[in-house]
């Protein structure tokens, strides 16, 4: 082997992955760029080689600027390599829906008004417009369409 450290060694010691196991099989399942080119574990990582490491969807791109063979602090870590990585795209904004506890049940009328409110789908409350449905205009007597009292 020429100079340098194994790839899965220097992906550990520079706190890519959290075991070497894993930035080993990251490596194996060719999540691991090296210049470009998919990489077996044991490849020499030299300083100046751009490292593309697959990490939950994410791709994180490095530079190595310096040999590391074992794990140190995060500031050690941290002089191992540039991060050339983009910033992630902003997150869209999702409303707030708000999460029933598990085996609370079904939620009760009073419930399914409020959670209505927030997401804006029915009248602000009490004595509101009328509904679909309530076109019978018995002045909310309890009585059928076309009962009289």
């Amino acid at each position: 082997m020429s100079e340098g450290v194994r790839i899965d060694s220097w992906l550990w010691a520079a706190r890519v992955y959290k075991t070497r196991s894993l930035a080993t099989a990251a490596c194996r399942a060719g999540h691991v760029k090296l210049n470009g080119d998919r990489v077996k574990a044991a490849q020499p990582v030299r300083p100046g080689d751009e490292v593309r490491a697959r990490i939950s969807g994410f791709d994180r791109i490095l530079t190595v600027q310096k040999l590391g063979a074992k794990r140190g602090s995060a500031a050690v870590a941290a002089e191992l390599f540039a991060d050339l990585t983009p910033p992630p795209p902003p997150r869209e904004e999702v409303a707030f829906v708000p999460v029933r506890d598990r085996g609370t049940g079904r939620p009760t009328k009073r419930d399914r008004r409020e959670l209505e409110r927030l997401r804006g789908l029915s009248p602000a409350g009490p004595g509101g417009p009328a509904r679909d449905g309530d076109e019978d205009d018995d002045g909310d007597l309890g009585l059928r369409h076309g009962q009289y009292p």
